[in-house]
C-alpha cells in the first residue's frame, strides 16, 4: 500500500442507490473519508447503520444526472468520483457527469465500465455506450481507472420468484458460461481505486473464479436449498418479451446480441485481477449463494 492511501479524502459515489456503489459505501464509512451519496432521492430510511461506522462522515444529496447544477454541487470538493450510469438511451447524462466533474475540478474519476468493452465483436448499444464513455473520460485530463466485470452474480436473483413458486429457472442458452463476478469483489477493487493514486491510468477487468452457465448456478442453488431445481431454455421470442417487459426495445436488442456473444464463448475467459488487487481469491458463485440464500427462501 502505498502512502497515498492513507490521506483522508472527499469521495463522491453516483448512483448511491443501486448494487455496487452501496456495497462500496459499507466498505468505505469506517475507514475514516467524507462520502457524499448522490442519487435522484435520499433513501427515507438513511440506512447509516448499513453503510457508515463510528465516526464516519456520510451526507446523502439528491442529484440528477440531467441536472448539471446538481452535479457541480455534488462534485464541489472531491479528491475522487465513482461514476455510474445504466442508460445507454440518455448518454447526455454521461456527457453532464464529465462536465460537472471539470467544473468542479474532480481530482480522480473511477468509472464502472464493462468487460465487453475488450471484445471487438461486441457492437451493441450497451456496449458502444460504455465504450465512448471511456474515450471521453480519457482524453478529458482527469486521472482515471476503468472497472470492467464480467456479468454480476446478482443477476440470478432475478430467478428468485419462480425459484419460490415453481422449483424453476429460465434463461436463453441455458448453457453458455459466463465468468461472472460478485459485487462484493466490485466494490472491493472500487474501494482501493478510489483511495489510491497508484491506480491512475489502469483497467481493471474483474471476473469471478470460473465460467459457469445457467444450467451450473441452478444446480449449485438446487444443493444449497436441498430441493431439486430445474432451468428451463427461454425461446429467443420468449427471452425478447422478458427484457421489453423492463427496457426499450434498443436495450433489449442489445441484451440478446450479448446473450449471442456468451453462447460463441466470448464471456468465459477468467483473470486474476481481483487476486492481484485484492490479496485474496475471488468470491466463488457457491460462497455468494451461500450468503444470499435466504433471498431464494
Amino acid at each position: 500500500m502505498t502512502a497515498t492511501a492513507h490521506r483522508t479524502r472527499h469521495l463522491v459515489l453516483t448512483g448511491a442507490s443501486g448494487t455496487v456503489a452501496s456495497l462500496v459505501a459499507r466498505r468505505l464509512a469506517p475507514t475514516g473519508h467524507r462520502l457524499t451519496l448522490t442519487g435522484r432521492t435520499v433513501p427515507g430510511d438513511r440506512p447509516r447503520d448499513a453503510t457508515a461506522g463510528p465516526g464516519a462522515a456520510v451526507r446523502y444529496l439528491v442529484c440528477d444526472h440531467e441536472d448539471p447544477a446538481s452535479l457541480r454541487e455534488a462534485f464541489r470538493g472531491a479528491d475522487a468520483v465513482l461514476v455510474v450510469t445504466n442508460d445507454p438511451t440518455r448518454p447526455q447524462q454521461d456527457r453532464n457527469i464529465l462536465r460537472a466533474a471539470l467544473d468542479a475540478s474532480v481530482g480522480h474519476l473511477v468509472k464502472l465500465s464493462a468487460a465487453a468493452v475488450h471484445d471487438p465483436g461486441a457492437d451493441d448499444l450497451v456496449t458502444s455506450w460504455q465504450r465512448e464513455n471511456e474515450r471521453r473520460i480519457r482524453a478529458c485530463g482527469i486521472p482515471w481507472t476503468m472497472i470492467q466485470p464480467r456479468s454480476f452474480m446478482t443477476h440470478a436473483l432475478a430467478w428468485a420468484q419462480d425459484i419460490r413458486a415453481r422449483s424453476a429457472t429460465a434463461a436463453l442458452h441455458p448453457d453458455s458460461r459466463n465468468a461472472c463476478v460478485a459485487p462484493e469483489d466490485i466494490a472491493e477493487v472500487i474501494a482501493l481505486a478510489l483511495t489510491d493514486d497508484v491506480h491512475h491510468g489502469r483497467s481493471y477487468q474483474l471476473t469471478g473464479p470460473q465460467a459457469l452457465s445457467a444450467q451450473d448456478q441452478t444446480r449449485i442453488l438446487a444443493e444449497l436449498l436441498g430441493r431439486p431445481l430445474t432451468c428451463r431454455a427461454l425461446t429467443r421470442s420468449e427471452a425478447r418479451a422478458g427484457f421489453l417487459r423492463r427496457y426499450p426495445p434498443a436495450m433489449a436488442e442489445a441484451l440478446l446480441l450479448s446473450a449471442d456473444r456468451q453462447a460463441a464463448g466470448a464471456k468465459s475467459a477468467t483473470g486474476d485481477t481481483v487476486e492481484r488487487l485484492t490479496g485474496r481469491p475471488p468470491t466463488s458463485f457457491t460462497r455468494w449463494a451461500t450468503a444470499h440464500l435466504h433471498r431464494f427462501v
